[in-house]
């Protein structure tokens, strides 16, 4: 257990309060809010507290050095028979060594309390950004994107962890500067003017790097937002990436942003390097010029006055010239975060109108609309009626999104009385169990459940599942079918007790079949006694509707009851020709017993009201998710630190550089020796020059080291994030079918992250440090041989001490890693189910799932700190021993010591203890870090699919004729998976247009991935006599256009959505765009063409994103194209027209169509009926028919009398023409 209470719920709150005070003071005052300030109010005080102990800790780092003195004073005018001095000895000695102790425990302390302030601060700062991203109006979500969110998530809250370490040494530090300077006047007078002047010179200058840091930290930020934009689009589209074979436009895309983000990484590796080498190079300069000024002015130089001023520039040299310089350089890069958080912080927030409602209001639950926005007429939806919207074109989801207060209305009345509930055109799955999405919260009723199952027909696909309601859904509905995800988005609006539902067009994604059970059993079953607002394409469920909406590019154009329409003559009622035989059924349905709906109202209002009583007191359920991150075991080998260096240097540049750092540290360590035989001999004339010469020449050297290593380690970076990144877009589709967005996210934000910057800090440090104690050793041993006894002992207790804790913190690193997926899984996912959240309150129930991730997150980082200091302390103590016992054994060995070997001798242990113990805490910082390296290894070494080219390539024309033979083709997504299409055999003619239906999950999108190989099918496919599993993988998918399920668009221009190897003509992309209804769209955009699109298209309706796509299609001229459900969402008169485009510019290609709408296929030259995997039949529409026992006709014949007749005159219709025509197909 931890010493602290880890829950992040209390702490957050009061720093949103102290914010939104902040806002309210900033728009008084006429200002802009600072966060800044927010944050000072908040943690100020306890933070301000801590630089007590800092202080403390510097004092006797200042301090130390002075009892030091004193004690090399005794043994310089050693007298044995004077027991006064030796007691005073034992007093300094007792000094030496409590000042260690107190070090040790100080430093523990407040190294522990401010990192765990940085804790809470990141964790508030997590939670504040994705309360704000909850409640995101739709203009303030065009402003942002995924990947600048995560990344806030993932980088930017990291700076509030490393800046809480060193602020207090912006204070700190001139203060103990000071104070030392003092103290050296005293030593030596006069000539300590000339170390300091080097100081005061390194201060701005550092001052200055930092503010560079600042404005590179603020560029790379907007870069990495980018890069994480443009992976967040390619793993959501990964599919149709596949399919298009466009992965090489997007590499290049991502290589691109990289290059730019990994040269600014680079500028600031530097600096960095710069920055440490000054500060190794410092002490060495400070040092040589004092004793070079003080010997030229005529003083004797003695050991005590060396090693005090020696121990007082050591004791500064840290504060001054490495935490003071990163204390500048933090606070930059935070102020730009925190800026960042800022901005985002005060995007435009949805307004919420208030939803508690009064029995009363519940019971004649309404909306009221009336000139909205000066487009819409006064419509009233009164309880139990439905209103069936007929759009054409755009406006109908904009009606719901008005209606929900996801669209602000500038003028008009728009008054909704009851609790709303919403399905999503875009059927919205969350990762975790069936029954968690249809619950959503609220708590399970088994008859209840069972009966909106039922009724939104998943009774059947719940018994297939493996595990019933209770199988896992992966990210985005990986696992589920369109149509599955679909009625599992219905049935979670159905479950909810809510007073008026709207319904964004659910039929579109079903068959016929489906379709039919949907409206009857649910939304004219369940739902018989709500207003429900259902916005459709499917004309054949209009009779049942109490009033009708035509709507038109923002208009009403129409309204009233079915036959009052029909009388009207408006264009819809063409296509539904009046059935007189139809029973007047679906009426009676709708004479609503008002008492009975008040009564029902009234006790559901009840149960609903419980549900939210009891719900208050249950934890929020931790969502399992598919499968656990892999996480790797046991030690980190030398193999993965080759990996790392080689991939950003050959063998002979890492050679160099090792020869490089080893002269540098050779030429530093004779000075010492110098120092050392000062004292003994008076300066000869050489002395001087050759010291300089060394000096300068270590310092050169310094430099050299330290740039060549950061160039090493950043090149090294950025390939690893290349080679990553390939390594993805090669892998098979089912790998992002099992891994959620936020893990594969989490590799390329945090992980990359962590290799371009604290990564080669630590890694340039940790080497610099281990060649320094060696050098330290060395000089110590050649002075006093005897010193290496207790050194060599100490050397094993340390070593074994830091395997004992990688041991522990190794795992707990890689723990922390993987926890941290979920928080991004959960946030992408929140962000693309944003309007449904909202619609169902469940705002706060998502944030505290948020938090209890959070949490989870920041048990294991605490448990990461807190063993850390476990071994900082046992370092620290074991460091205090030793001093103690090295002061107090010189005095009891006094005799027959000299006083500049115990001089060398004890500021050697002060100061090698110091770096030994640092030296071991940094190797284990770095083994930490390179558990990021060994994830990011990992996904460089993803199983492939095959190859992209083969030696093997088609003809250049090829197809020409477009002839697909299936033969006992069986398929599954892996190899353990089931199979879904089984021994299947099949002749697709050229030119032919066949049409594939089935029910849902009966593997109409399977055959497709089957052919374009996104699994390996067994069995043989051949396109015109190729057989397709002997070319590579582009050579194929190039050659077949695919109008997809999901249409995706990619966050970039409109041209290069539609071109994005820049291959055609902008008269080309203009004509494709005319032929699929676009262009007048595209021409209203501000800058036509080279207009950017929002993320992922959100700016386009779902029809007009699948338009958008089969525009693609028109342009690549492929003689295969297959059309996927590509026609669900749009109206019945824009799909006659994208039929009539297919059907003219596709005239010479074979065409597979997979549809619900049987209208669209059913003028095919034959139909393909799946179910189950196998072919059930395979025929010309009209035979089929024509023979009663056919599933076709079945299907048919359950859409309602008139459609089955029209359906069967358009088969006939096709028949006759294709007697009349030559007969082609004989060539086959």
């Amino acid at each position: 257990t931890s010493p602290i209470p880890l829950s992040s719920s209390p702490s957050p709150i009061p720093i949103s309060q102290h914010w939104d005070k902040e806002v309210r003071m900033a728009a008084k005052e006429l200002r802009m809010p600072k966060l800044t300030k927010a944050i000072v109010r908040c943690y100020g005080k306890p933070y301000a507290v801590l630089g007590i102990f800092s202080f403390a800790v510097e004092v006797v780092k200042v301090i130390q050095p002075v009892f030091l003195g004193k004690l090399i004073q005794y043994f310089e005018k050693y007298d044995p028979n004077n027991m006064d001095a030796l007691y005073e000895a034992f007093g300094y000695a007792a000094g030496v060594s409590l000042s260690t102790v107190a070090l040790t425990v100080l430093q523990s302390l407040y190294f522990y309390h401010v990192l765990r302030t940085g804790m809470k601060i990141r964790v508030a700062m997590c939670h504040m950004i994705y309360k704000k991203a909850l409640c995101l109006s739709s203009a303030a979500m065009g402003r942002t994107t995924t990947g600048q969110i995560v990344n806030l998530l993932s980088n930017d809250v990291n700076r509030f962890d490393e800046v809480t370490t060193n602020l207090h040494y912006l204070w700190i530090a001139p203060l103990q500067a000071v104070v030392v300077i003092i103290l050296l006047w005293y030593e030596i007078g006069p000539s300590c003017l000339a170390g300091v002047a080097v100081l005061l010179f390194l201060m701005p200058l550092q001052t200055m790097f930092g503010k560079l840091f600042g404005s590179l930290r603020s560029k790379t930020a907007v870069l990495t937002d980018s890069r994480i934009r443009t992976m967040n689009e390619v793993v959501s589209g990964i599919r149709i990436i596949k399919m298009y074979a466009w992965e090489k436009p997007f590499s290049a895309l991502v290589n691109e942003v990289r290059r730019k983000e990994i040269s600014k990484i680079m500028s600031s590796s530097v600096l960095r390097g710069l920055n440490m080498a000054s500060f190794f190079a410092a002490s060495k300069i400070i040092v040589f010029i004092t004793f070079a000024v003080y010997v030229l002015l005529g003083n004797t130089i003695s050991a005590s006055r060396v090693f005090v001023a020696v121990s007082l520039y050591g004791a500064i040299k840290l504060t001054v010239t490495l935490f003071f310089p990163l204390a500048i350089e933090k606070v930059f890069e935070t102020i730009i975060s925190i800026r960042r958080i800022k901005n985002f912080l005060l995007l435009d927030e949805i307004e919420r109108p208030n939803m508690r409602f009064t029995l009363e209001e519940k019971k004649d639950a309404s909306v009221e609309i009336k000139d909205l926005i000066c487009y819409w007429d006064k419509v009233n939806i009164l309880a139990g009626s439905i209103l069936t919207c007929l759009p054409s074109h755009l406006p109908q989801s904009s009606l719901l999104s008005a209606i929900l207060g996801e669209l602000p209305h500038d003028k008009g009345v728009l008054r909704v009385k009851g609790q709303l509930t919403y399905a999503s055109q875009q059927p919205w799955v969350f990762p975790g169990t069936i029954r968690s999405n249809i619950l959503f919260g609220k708590e399970l009723h088994p008859q209840k459940y069972e009966k909106v199952l039922r009724a939104c027909a998943l009774k059947r696909d719940m018994e297939l599942l493996p595990d019933g309601d209770l199988t896992l859904i992966g990210d985005r509905g990986a696992t589920l079918s369109g149509g599955q995800k679909a009625r599992v988005n219905l049935a979670r609006a159905v479950y909810q007790d809510a007073d008026i539902y709207l319904l964004d067009d659910p039929l579109s994604a079903v068959d016929a079949e489906v379709g039919r059970h949907l409206f009857e059993q649910c939304i004219c079953g369940i739902l018989k006694n709500k207003p429900r607002i259902l916005v459709t394409h499917q004309l054949q469920y209009l009779q049942a509707a109490n009033q009708i909406l035509v709507l038109k590019e923002g208009h009403v154009v129409a309204r009233g009851t079915y036959s009052e329409l029909q009388h009207s003559g408006v264009d819809f009622t063409s296509l539904l020709k009046r059935d007189e035989e139809e029973e007047p059924q679906t009426n009676n349905n709708h004479s609503v017993v008002k008492h009975a709906f008040s009564q029902n109202s009234i006790s559901s209002h009840t149960s609903s009201m419980h549900s939210v009583k009891d719900g208050a007191d249950q934890l929020p359920e931790l969502v399992q998710t598919v499968a656990e991150e892999s996480r790797s075991e046991g030690n980190i080998g030398a193999s993965l630190y080759f990996k790392y260096l080689n991939a950003g240097a050959s063998i002979l540049v890492m050679l160099g550089t090792v020869l490089l750092s080893l002269i540098a540290e050779v030429l530093t360590h004779p000075k010492c020796q110098a120092v050392n035989t000062w004292e003994n001999r008076v300066m000869t004339d050489k002395s001087p020059s050759l010291c300089s010469g060394l000096t300068l020449a270590s310092v050169i050297f310094g430099f050299a080291r330290s740039l060549l290593m950061f160039n090493v380690l950043v090149k090294a970076a950025q390939s690893l994030h290349n080679r990553m990144f390939i390594s993805l877009l090669r892998t098979p589709v089912r790998f992002f079918d099992i891994n959620p967005i936020g893990r594969i996210l989490n590799r390329f934000s945090k992980d990359i992250g962590q290799l371009d910057s604290m990564l080669p800090i630590t890694f340039v440090d940790f080497s610099q440090l281990i060649l320094q104690n060696i050098g330290v050793v060395a000089v110590a041993a050649a002075v006093m041989p005897w010193i290496l006894i207790p050194v060599v002992p100490l050397l094993i207790i340390f070593l074994f001490l830091r395997r004992y804790f990688l041991q522990t913190s190794r795992d707990v690193k890689r723990l922390e890693s993987t926890t941290r997926s979920p928080v991004f899984s959960h946030l992408s996912s929140s962000l693309q189910g944003l309007w449904t959240i909202r619609a169902f309150r469940a705002e706060e129930r998502f944030q505290n799932t948020f938090d209890t991730y959070q949490d989870l997150h920041t048990e294991s980082w605490f448990l990461f700190l807190v063993t850390s200091r476990w071994f900082a302390l046992r370092l620290d103590g074991i460091c205090a021993a030793f001093v103690t016992v090295t002061a107090f054994g010189c005095l009891f060995l006094r005799d027959g010591l000299e006083a500049g070997a115990v001089g060398l001798v004890l500021s050697y242990a002060v100061t090698l203890l110091g770096n030994f113990q640092w030296t071991i805490r940094q190797s284990a910082e770095m083994e930490n870090m390179m558990t990021s390296v060994e994830r990011v290894v990992e996904y460089t070494e993803l199983e492939s699919e095959a190859p992209w080219e083969t030696q093997k390539h088609p003809p250049p024309e090829w197809p020409s004729q477009g002839l697909i033979t299936f033969d006992r083709v069986s398929f599954s997504y892996s190899s353990d998976g089931p199979v879904v299409l089984k021994d299947m055999k099949a002749m697709f003619r050229p030119k032919e247009k066949v049409g594939i239906v089935g029910r849902t999950g009966a593997g109409k999108s399977s055959l497709v991935s089957a052919l374009f190989r996104l699994a390996e099918p067994e069995g043989r496919i051949y396109i015109d006599g190729v057989l397709t599993s002997e070319i590579g993988l582009h050579d194929l998918r190039q050659k077949m256009s695919i109008i997809p399920q999901d249409p995706v668009l990619f966050t970039g221009t409109m041209r290069k959505n539609l071109d994005p190897f820049h291959q055609y003509t902008d008269e080309d992309l203009w004509n494709a765009l005319q032929e699929v209804q676009l262009k007048s769209v595209v021409e209203e955009l501000p800058n036509k063409m080279e207009t950017v699109l929002a993320e992922s298209g959100s700016n386009f309706s779902v029809g007009q994103r699948q338009l958008v796509c089969l525009a693609r299609a028109v342009l690549r001229k492929n003689r295969i194209i297959i059309i996927d459900e590509a026609t669900a969402n749009v109206d019945p008169r824009t799909d006659e027209l994208i039929q009539k485009t297919i059907r003219d510019k596709f005239r010479e290609c074979t065409v597979l169509t997979i549809a619900h709408r049987l209208n669209t296929i059913i003028d095919s030259d034959r139909i393909l009926v799946l179910g189950a995997g196998m072919i059930q039949e395979f025929d010309e529409p009209y035979v089929l028919l024509q023979n009663q026992e056919s599933a076709l006709y079945r299907t048919v014949q359950q859409m309602g009398k008139a459609e089955a007749a029209s359906l069967l005159e358009s088969a006939k219709q096709v028949n006759t023409d294709t007697a009349s025509q030559p007969n082609l197909m004989s060539l086959v």
